[in-house]
């Protein structure tokens, strides 16, 4: 399995739900989002762009649901609906990879709300490219737990602030842990206390705000280089006198 995407736009997505049944099964339960958050991810560097909406389901939420979650139905009473604000998502979304954790449950609902727009909206898969991050955690770490409480603690990521689980918190946790387990490349601040964050409390690592000491070379240590830069010298043109 090749666990390096070659796309150039990423979107790390999570959803929020009325109820909590694995699988499509929660759909044919009429089941809603209720919300969604979303992060950017650009050659595997965070951009700084999010989307996160609250969803009014106009229906009740579980409460298996909100014990999760903790999203209640006073707190989306006066939220929009899912087609007032369907454009808006899928612009959001159109031409980029979704990476998502255990992503059929998410396309489902979302290939569930399009479907019920007038007129129909597009099938997830017809707009966007889709990675599961859990099939590479699986790839990865065979016989192991790999929900996204288990991949954090065994990559380090932060979750102090995640009392209850929330679609942009969980999209950016989610994608601190997939470029962790794909390779790196970037570092996340979660902390929404900090002056000079970026949107979605997401921080890209920036090298030169760092106090560094730099140490330089001593005289033997010199020496010890330009000795060896005449053993290069000999056998031709030397790239590092010019």
């Amino acid at each position: 399995m090749n666990i390096i995407s070659n796309a150039s736009r990423q979107v790390i997505l999570d959803t929020e739900t009325t109820g909590m049944n694995q699988g499509s099964g929660a759909i044919y339960l009429g089941h809603r989002i209720i919300e969604i958050g979303c992060v950017e991810v650009v050659n595997r560097r965070l951009t700084g762009r999010y989307y996160h909406q609250y969803i009014n389901p106009g229906q009740a939420i579980d409460p298996e649901a909100i014990a999760v979650h903790g999203i209640t139905d006073e707190r989306v009473a006066r939220e929009p609906r899912f087609h007032q604000i369907a454009q808006e998502f899928i612009n959001f979304i159109d031409g980029a990879e979704i990476v998502a954790h255990n992503a059929n449950f998410d396309v489902n609902f979302m290939d569930h709300e399009f479907s019920l727009l007038q007129p129909r909206g597009p099938k997830t898969a017809d707009i966007c490219q889709i990675l599961d991050t859990l099939e590479i955690a699986k790839f990865l770490h065979p016989g192991q737990k790999n929900n996204l409480d288990a991949l954090c603690k065994r990559y380090g990521v932060d979750t102090s602030r995640r009392e209850y689980h929330g679609a942009l918190l969980d999209a950016e946790i989610l994608a601190d842990v997939y470029l962790i387990m794909t390779g790196g490349q970037t570092k996340f601040n979660l902390s929404n206390e900090e002056a000079g964050q970026e949107a979605g409390g997401i921080q890209r690592f920036d090298p030169q705000s760092l106090n560094l000491k730099v140490i330089g070379a001593s005289a033997d240590e010199l020496t010890m280089h330009e000795q060896r830069l005449d053993l290069v010298a000999k056998s031709g043109k030397c790239l590092w006198r010019g």
